[in-house]
C-alpha cells in the first residue's frame, strides 16, 4: 500500500518540462494541402499582385519610406513593390523570432514549424452559457480570461480576446485593455490600438513595468495585433501609422491580412491565399523599410465566407484549408507566422464548437503555423468570448498539441525486447510493466474535463457535464486569491499616471 500511495503521489507531482507530453513549440509540418508546385505559383501570384496592382492610400510616411527603399507610387495612385524589392526585403527580413514573456518559462520560439496557440479576437458579446445568453462584454471579462488563461497550460500566449464596452472612450479604451492583459498574465500579450498617438502613451506603461526602456527593448512582451490593410489591397491610415510607432518603439507586430473569400478576396481559396500573402508582404516591404530586421510576424489571415448568405464562416471546413495553405507558404519563405483558426460558427460550448475548433485547429497545427490566434474561446464567428470556454478549449489545445509532437521511433521506443518479454515469459499484458508507468505521462495527455469515466462511474459521480465542470472551475480561479504579476507599488504609480478603469477591489487586490 505505501509503495501503490507512493507511486501515485509521484504521478500527481508537476512533470519536468522536458518529460511533458505536449510542450509549446512542437513541430508541425505534417499536413501539406498545397503541392510543391502549387506553393511556388501562389509565390509567383503574390509578386505579381504586389507588382502590376499594388496598394491605395498609402499615407505620406509609408509613401516616402517605401519608395526610398524601390516601390513605385504610380499615376493612378497606387503603390507598387517591383518584385527585386520584395526579395531584397525577405533576404533582411527577421527570422528565428522569440517572442518574449515577462516571465521566461513562456517565452515563444517562432523559429521553423514550431506550433504555439493563443486567444485572440474582438468580440463585443460574452457568452453566458449558465444563464444562456449573450451581453455586451466588459473590461471585468478581458481582465478574468486574462488570469483563467494564466492557468491555462496550453494556451501559450494571451491576446486581447474582446473589446470592454463599459468603456466609451477610445484612448482609455485601449489603456486599458493592455493594463487589463498585463494584470492578469506573465504569458506574452497581444493587442491592438486605435490611434498611434494611444500607443505612444502605452509604452510609457510598459516602460515603468519592464524596470525602463532599455529592459523594454530587450524583451518586449507585448505584440502589436494590426490590421495595416483593408483587403482588397487597400492601406488604413491609422493602421499604418500605429505600425510605425510599434515598430519605432521596438514593439513586435502582426501584420494581419483578414480577407474574407467570397467577399473581400476571391472565391478560389488560392486566389484568397495569393492575395492574403501579397498584402502581408507588403505590410513586411514598409516594416523593413522603417527598421530592417524589425520583429514582425506574418499573419495571413483568410476568413471564409458562407456563400449563401455572405456571413462569415469560422468553422468551416475551407477555414482549416486556407489557414494550412497559407502556413505552408510562411514555412516555405522561413518567415514567422501566424494564422486564425479555431473560432466556430456555434453560440455555446457544444457539439458543433467542439468539431469546428477541433478540426480548424488540428489543420492549422499540423501545417506548422508558428502561432495559432484565436484557438480557444471564440463564439459566433468572433461575435462572442465565452470564458468557461477557455478551459474547456485547453484540453482540445493539449490533444492538438499532441498530435502534432507524433510519433517518436527509436530502439528504446520499438519495444522489442518488452514485447518479447511479454509474450515469452510475462504475464500476457503490459499493465504493470515498468515502462508503462514510466511513460504514462510523458508519452500520453490526459483531459481535465472531458470524461472517460464507465457510464456507472459516471452516474455514480452524479452524471457531471464538461460544461458544469469548466463552470465551477472558472468561479474557483477568480475566487482565488488575485495574481500580483506586477506590484502594488507599480500598479499604484500606473493608476496615478493613467485613468485606469477597474479597482483594486475589482480586481482581488
Amino acid at each position: 500500500m505505501g509503495g501503490r500511495q507512493a507511486r501515485r503521489a509521484a504521478r500527481a507531482a508537476p512533470l519536468a518540462e522536458a518529460a511533458r507530453p505536449v510542450r509549446s513549440g512542437h513541430s508541425g509540418g505534417q499536413y501539406k494541402p498545397l503541392t510543391d508546385e502549387g506553393i511556388a505559383a501562389i509565390v509567383e501570384n503574390a509578386f505579381r499582385i504586389l507588382e502590376e496592382i499594388g496598394f491605395a492610400d498609402a499615407t505620406p510616411h509609408c509613401l516616402e519610406t517605401c519608395t526610398d527603399a524601390g516601390a513605385v507610387l504610380g499615376g493612378d495612385g497606387r503603390l507598387r513593390m517591383p518584385r527585386g524589392l520584395v526579395e531584397q526585403t525577405l533576404q533582411k527580413a527577421r527570422r528565428n523570432l522569440v517572442l518574449y514573456a515577462r516571465d521566461p518559462r513562456f517565452d515563444l520560439d517562432l523559429s521553423g514549424s514550431r506550433v504555439h496557440f493563443s486567444t485572440a479576437g474582438a468580440a463585443v458579446q460574452a457568452a453566458e452559457p449558465e444563464n444562456n445568453l449573450y451581453r455586451e462584454s466588459r473590461a471585468q471579462d478581458l481582465y478574468d480570461m486574462a488570469r483563467i488563461v494564466d492557468t491555462c497550460e496550453h494556451i501559450h500566449m494571451f491576446q486581447r480576446t474582446c473589446v470592454p464596452r463599459d468603456i466609451v472612450d477610445n484612448c482609455e479604451l485601449d489603456i486599458n485593455t493592455l493594463y487589463c492583459c498585463l494584470m492578469g498574465t506573465t504569458k506574452h500579450v497581444g493587442s491592438s490600438w486605435t490611434l498611434p498617438e494611444h500607443l505612444e502613451q502605452c509604452f510609457s506603461m510598459l516602460h515603468t513595468v519592464a524596470g525602463g526602456e532599455a529592459a523594454w527593448r530587450a524583451r518586449p512582451f507585448v505584440s502589436q495585433s494590426n490590421c495595416f490593410v483593408v483587403p482588397p489591397l487597400k492601406f488604413a491610415a491609422d493602421a499604418l501609422e500605429c505600425l510605425r510607432v510599434a515598430v519605432e518603439g521596438g514593439m513586435p507586430v502582426l501584420l494581419l491580412s483578414a480577407g474574407q473569400a467570397g467577399a473581400t478576396g476571391p472565391a478560389f481559396l488560392a486566389g484568397t491565399v495569393s492575395q492574403a500573402w501579397a498584402e502581408c508582404l507588403g505590410g513586411l516591404v514598409y516594416v523593413n523599410a522603417i527598421e530592417p530586421g524589425a520583429p514582425a510576424i506574418l499573419g495571413a489571415w483568410p476568413f471564409v465566407s458562407d456563400l449563401r448568405t455572405g456571413a462569415m464562416s469560422g468553422g468551416s471546413p475551407e477555414q482549416g484549408l486556407l489557414s494550412a495553405a497559407c502556413a505552408q507558404v510562411g514555412n516555405h519563405l522561413d518567415l514567422p507566422f501566424g494564422t486564425a483558426c479555431g473560432m466556430t460558427d456555434a453560440k455555446f460550448p457544444d457539439f458543433q464548437a467542439g468539431a469546428e475548433r477541433a478540426a480548424t485547429v488540428l489543420s492549422a497545427a499540423l501545417s506548422g503555423a508558428n502561432i495559432v490566434y484565436e484557438a480557444a474561446g471564440m463564439y459566433a464567428s468572433l461575435l462572442g468570448v465565452c470564458s468557461e470556454s477557455l478551459l474547456l478549449d485547453n484540453d482540445v489545445l493539449g490533444a492538438v498539441g499532441r498530435m502534432t509532437r507524433g510519433i517518436e521511433v527509436n530502439s528504446e521506443t520499438l519495444s522489442f525486447d518488452e514485447i518479447n518479454q511479454v509474450c515469452t515469459g510475462g504475464e500476457g499484458h503490459y499493465l504493470g510493466s515498468a515502462n508503462t508507468l514510466r511513460v504514462m505521462q510523458s508519452e500520453y495527455v490526459y483531459p481535465d474535463f472531458s470524461d472517460r469515466a464507465s457510464p456507472t462511474e459516471w452516474e455514480e459521480r452524479g452524471k457531471p457535464l464538461p460544461l458544469d465542470l469548466a463552470i465551477a472551475k472558472k468561479r474557483e480561479i477568480l475566487a482565488a486569491p488575485a495574481p500580483r504579476h506586477v506590484s502594488d507599488e507599480i500598479d499604484t504609480q500606473l493608476r496615478a499616471e493613467f485613468p485606469i478603469f477597474l479597482s483594486p477591489e475589482d480586481m482581488g487586490r
